[in-house]
This record gives structure tokens, C-alpha cells and sequence, in this order.
């Protein structure tokens, strides 16, 4: 089983480009799912179909499907809020309170990621490709598992003493789940779309640095939408089209100047119709992957956190890819190391080793950032 998380910057063609994967796999005889989980359903259009929340056949081999998260918050979350409210209002709460302390934050897409890993499970698939929202909604989704276990623990860290109910423990594992198969990097994988532009490029390279930082594998980037080569060209237009193809050549080149794209990135020609129905979604893919596998990608599997003893302490690897204008905090908080880079913040849990260590000095390079922690006396 693999599974492909497709996302970028709104309006890149991440859902175009994620079809166009999903078709070429079962057109090579994978059994392939192709869900989104992005509000504006345009998965339906790529293939040309109507879609809903059960997968629908698409042809031999490959199905799609459409998650429909409000819906799920409408059905699934109401029971369970309810349940938690009652468990916290015998717990000695009052009414209002109880209420408070049952909205959850970012419930919609926590249980859209419900919904893809039940399909994942439930269904006969060799592969499933997942066309997810515009970034910053999946960076959130993404977050999410860890982040609700971290509220659900300062909320509800005293559920041995009232005895609250299984609802929340229940709620607990399966985010635990959620998070495993997130940050299992044999067999989930995220790759990032972007169009050659600054702007685009630059939130693609905060969110590599997010996704490493939350533990999750990136074995992809692709350039979508370049202007045709040079031969192709006729007429007067010929000219403002070597400008604009020129000017994505450098953005393309400064992004892997930037020791972040290769051997990550491929491209995609911009198309003069729009590319509609399988024909033309596996002509995109041909371009994209030739003869290729779309599941062979960059193969780095290495671990986020690795540790070092030197002298009087040790030395903790924090595997990073780091821009060189990137913006970096580090801040001992208990047992663990928060790290803050371009605004984006997690908690690295300490090894054992190292929680009684203080930390003496940090650097960066390409391999990300190296942490000096020196034995307390």
C-alpha cells in the first residue's frame, strides 16, 4: 500500500495533476483511490464525473471519491460532542463550560483525514491518491492528530481522577493513528505543487521545512503550468512567451540553488485547453513521470531526530531542509525543544539522554540544524 498526498498553493493544478497520477497507476494495473479532501470539489471536474463520498468507478482499476467534511461534522461529530459534554458535566462542570471545552478546533478537517484513512482501509486498493486542500488548509490537517492530542491532554489530563468517559480515550487512540500513518514514511509520501513563480516558490519551501518538522516525508516537488519550449512558438507572440518561459527558468533555478529540489523536482508543460477526462489526464502523466514509476520518488527516509555523544554532551541532528533566509528559535520547554522556523512551531520530545542536558549552541546547514547540549554538573 502507498498512499500520495497531493497539495500546494491555491490554484497550482495540485488536483489536475493528482488525477493524472492516479489514472497512469491503474492504467499500469494498480487498484487505485483517488479522494479529495479540498472543499472546492474539483476532483469531479478533472475526470469529467459526477463524484460523491463512496468511491465510484472510474474505469478498470481506478475509483474516486469526493469527502464531503461538512457533512461528516454535521453526522459523525455531533454524537460525540455530546457524549464528552455529558462525561464532563457529571465531572462537576457546569453546562456552560462543558460546552466550551467540547469545540474542538479544526474538527472539519480532522474528520475529513478520518474519512480518507477509513477508505484507505476499507477498500481493495494497491494505491490511494490524495488530492488535498490548498496548503495552509493542509498544513492545519496535517497538524492536526498531534495537535488535538495535545488539547485533549491539557483538557481532559485529569480523566483518571473523574473518571471520564471511554468516549475521549477512544478519541485519543484513534488520533494516535491518525498520526502513525501520517508520519510512517515508507508508505505516506506528500508531493508539493507548485506554478515558477517567487511567491509560489517561497511558500513551497516553508511548507518542506513544516512537513520535515512535523515528521512527515516530502518525495516530490512538481513545476506545473511552464511555458512551452521555445520550438513550439509562432507568430507574435513569440516573444513575450521566451520572456515569461526565461523568467520560470530562473525561479526554477534559484529553488534548486536553494539545495531543496533536487532530485525532488519534475515539470509540466502549461496546456492550451484545459485538461478534462482520462485521455488527457494521462498524457499529462506521461509527461510527468515518461517511463517511470509515479510512486518512485526521492527515497530519503532518514529520521527527523538523530543524536551524538561528544565530549561533555552530545550533539542533536535535527534533519531540516533549512532556506538560507529561513528565520529559526529554539526554546527548552520541560522535556522538550521548541523549535520555531518561519512561523511554523512544534515540540520535539527529548531523548532520554539528553533531558537532563542544557542547551549550549545551535547551528544550521544543509542537512538542517545542529543542536549542542552540554551534561548538567
Amino acid at each position: 500500500m502507498r498512499v500520495l498526498l497531493f497539495t500546494g498553493k491555491g490554484g497550482v493544478g495540485k488536483t489536475t495533476l493528482a488525477a493524472a497520477t492516479a489514472a497512469r497507476l491503474a492504467k499500469r494495473g494498480r487498484k487505485t483511490l483517488v479522494v479529495s479532501t479540498d472543499p472546492a470539489h474539483s476532483l469531479s471536474d478533472a475526470f469529467g464525473l459526477p463524484l460523491a463520498c463512496e468511491p465510484a468507478e472510474v474505469e478498470s482499476s481506478l475509483h474516486a471519491a469526493q469527502v464531503d467534511a461538512r457533512g461528516l461534522v454535521d453526522s459523525a461529530w455531533t454524537t460525540l460532542r455530546e457524549q464528552l459534554r455529558a462525561a464532563l458535566t457529571g465531572a462537576g462542570l457546569d453546562a456552560l463550560e462543558a460546552a466550551e471545552l467540547t469545540v474542538l478546533p479544526g474538527v472539519d478537517e480532522l474528520l475529513a483525514l478520518t474519512e480518507v484513512r477509513r477508505l484507505i482501509e476499507t477498500g481493495p486498493w494497491d494505491s490511494v491518491v490524495v488530492d488535498c486542500g490548498p496548503t495552509a488548509e493542509t498544513l492545519r490537517l496535517l497538524a492536526l492528530p498531534e495537535a488535538v492530542s495535545g488539547y485533549l491532554d491539557r483538557a481532559y489530563g485529569w480523566r483518571t481522577r473523574f473518571g471520564l468517559s471511554r468516549s475521549v480515550q477512544r478519541l485519543a487512540t484513534h488520533l494516535e493513528s491518525l498520526r502513525e500513518l501520517l508520519t510512517d514514511r515508507e508508505t505516506t509520501t506528500v508531493r508539493l505543487v507548485l506554478t515558477p513563480e517567487r511567491m509560489v516558490v517561497a511558500e513551497t519551501r516553508r511548507t518542506l521545512t513544516s512537513l520535515a518538522l512535523r515528521g512527515i516525508r516530502v518525495d516530490g516537488l512538481v513545476a506545473n503550468r511552464l511555458v512551452p519550449a521555445p520550438g513550439r512558438w509562432r507568430g507574435s507572440a513569440a516573444a513575450w512567451l521566451c520572456t515569461r518561459r526565461a523568467e520560470q527558468e530562473r525561479v526554477l533555478e534559484e529553488l534548486r540553488a536553494g539545495g531543496l529540489a533536487e532530485p525532488l523536482l519534475r515539470s509540466v508543460e502549461h496546456r492550451a485547453e484545459e485538461p478534462v477526462g482520462l485521455a488527457a489526464l494521462l498524457e499529462i502523466a506521461n509527461e510527468l513521470y515518461g517511463e517511470a514509476s509515479p510512486l518512485t520518488g526521492e527515497n530519503d527516509s532518514a529520521p527527523l531526530l538523530r543524536v551524538s555523544e561528544v565530549d561533555n554532551g552530545y550533539e542533536l541532528r535535527i534533519a531540516l531542509p533549512l532556506s538560507r533566509d529561513s528565520v529559526v528559535d529554539l526554546a527548552r520547554v520541560d522535556d522538550d525543544l521548541a523549535v520555531t522556523i518561519d512561523g511554523f512551531r512544534r515540540l520535539l520530545a527529548l531523548p532520554e539522554p539528553l533531558r537532563h542536558c542544557r542547551v549550549v549552541g545551535a547551528e544550521s546547514d544543509a542537512r538542517g540544524l545542529l543542536v549542542r547540549l552540554e551534561k548538567s554538573s
